[in-house]
């Protein structure tokens, strides 16, 4: 009797130390592996479902905003419409320009200074170029003008071009090209008009446009 009473004693104590943990332990197993992960997959669901729903749909540009942005800022369009790699193109063209432009008109108001220096009819006027002839200075004078007149006239071309090309590569993005359209050519027989056997035929070319 002895025995059995320590032996009961023995597992109410462990009942009585082991109860309360137990619970608590067997409390965070069950959050921790059922609630918690149970959790995360409703809350991943939309997010998916969501993320699958924007990668189904293509972006299409307003061709019309590309335009507005390349005229605010060149380049700015073709980032929009994605095309970056035409930015540096785009601002390669302008840095010359912009080069070509500094270098023509340095050159020109140098001949310009030369010429009124020369045609002035002041003698105090120092001459930066007696050993040039007025028509020599003059002829400088009006080539350093001109090609500075083309300069402007091809950044303003190069201004326009870009604002074209941010507006019709976004028509073109928004083109459809699925397999819906395609075109075919195939050869084949028609009867021969007029003739009344019908073994007689001529060889065509059909063309023929899915839309």
């Amino acid at each position: 009797m002895k025995h059995k009473t320590h032996i009961n004693q023995f597992f109410t104590n462990k009942k009585k130390a082991c109860g309360p943990n137990c619970v608590v332990l067997l409390l965070g197993l069950f959050i921790g592996l059922v609630i918690l992960p149970a959790s995360r997959l409703t809350a991943q669901t939309p997010n998916n479902a969501s993320t699958q729903q924007v990668e189904e749909e293509p972006f299409h540009p307003s061709p019309s905003r590309a335009a507005m942005l390349s005229a605010t800022l060149p380049g700015l369009g073709q980032i929009y419409n994605g095309r970056y790699w035409k930015v540096p193109v785009i601002y390669a063209g302008f840095g010359t320009l912009i080069y070509f432009i500094d270098f023509n008109s340095s050159n020109y108001d140098k001949w310009r200074q030369a010429w009124i220096a020369r045609v002035d009819g002041n003698p105090h006027t120092v001459d930066d170029f007696p050993l040039h002839s007025t028509e020599v200075i003059e002829r400088a004078m009006n080539y350093y003008r001109r090609n500075l007149e083309i300069n402007y006239m091809i950044a303003g071309a190069l201004y326009l071009l870009n604002i074209l090309d941010a507006s019709v590569d976004a028509h073109l993005m928004n083109f459809d090209v699925g397999e819906n359209l395609s075109m075919g050519i195939q050869p084949g027989l028609m009867p021969t008009p007029g003739q009344s056997r019908k073994s007689i035929h001529t060889t065509q070319i059909r063309l023929t446009l899915k839309f």
